[in-house]
């Protein structure tokens, strides 16, 4: 897989992750994209800075934006982490578009 259009994702999705200039994903993202998006739960393991964020972030953003109705719990150990969490979901929605 050279780039995200290989996954079954939105166009909206695809747009943010554009906007976002995730171009390439990562080997964490190439390996758990796909299982997590086939609604199958995923354990990974990568140092930090390999986007293990967005490994878990995009299926469930593409997963709840086919729902009409649904809900995630993301937790994380620290403040700082989650708030980490929210912002890279933020984008992923394209909540921060002009």
């Amino acid at each position: 897989m050279i780039n995200f259009e290989g996954f079954s994702l939105s166009q909206n999705l695809k747009n943010s992750l554009a906007r976002m200039n995730f171009i390439v994903p990562t080997p964490i993202q190439i390996s758990s994209i796909p299982i997590a998006l086939e609604g199958r739960d995923i354990l990974g393991s990568a140092q930090t800075g390999t986007g293990k964020t967005a490994a878990f972030s995009i299926p469930l953003v593409e997963l709840l934006s086919r729902s009409k109705q649904g809900s995630a719990l993301v937790l994380t150990p620290t403040r700082e982490l989650a708030n980490q969490v929210i912002a890279v979901i933020i984008q992923l929605l394209g909540k921060n578009n002009p």
